[in-house]
């Protein structure tokens, strides 16, 4: 397959994302934020916003659906071969990742994948934490990656 006719399926790709994300209000860091406090502690606004939960299991529907097609077809459409992980471990790097990860969504109400869509909103406090994001990935590449 042509490298064009893969970028054009990454972008239709991307923009099917970021629709999804904006129709899910998964772009608004307050009703995710609300979905994390579940006791309403955090900032005394409301009760618990369960909304998001059907957002989840929507994706885990999704993600499951083609993860079963993907074990039957032979190869993807517009590659040489399906790439799925392999590591099977639970270890310090991946639970430590994960509570940084959690903390930070908690904090922000923000993660990657929403974060990169909201920008279109241009808020400044998307902005900065995409850039944040960024010197953390950079860092990670350049300390952590290679050690």
């Amino acid at each position: 397959m042509s490298a064009a006719l893969r970028l054009l399926a990454a972008l239709a790709a991307g923009l099917i994302f970021g629709l999804g994300l904006s129709l899910s209000g998964m772009l608004d860091p307050a009703r995710v934020q609300g979905f994390l406090d579940v006791t309403g502690a955090f900032d005394g606004r409301q009760a618990w916003d369960p909304t998001l939960a059907f957002v989840l299991g929507g994706a885990v529907s999704v993600a499951g659906l083609g993860y079963a097609l993907a074990r039957r077809l032979p190869r993807p459409a517009l590659a040489a071969a399906f790439e799925l992980p392999t590591n099977r471990r639970i270890d310090q790097p991946l639970i430590g990742g994960a509570a940084l990860f959690g903390i930070g969504w908690g904090l922000s109400g923000l993660c990657p994948g929403p974060a990169v869509a909201a920008l279109s909103t241009g808020a400044l406090p998307v902005a900065i934490f995409v850039a944040a994001m960024l010197v953390g990935m950079a860092v990670h590449q350049r300390f952590v990656a290679r050690a």
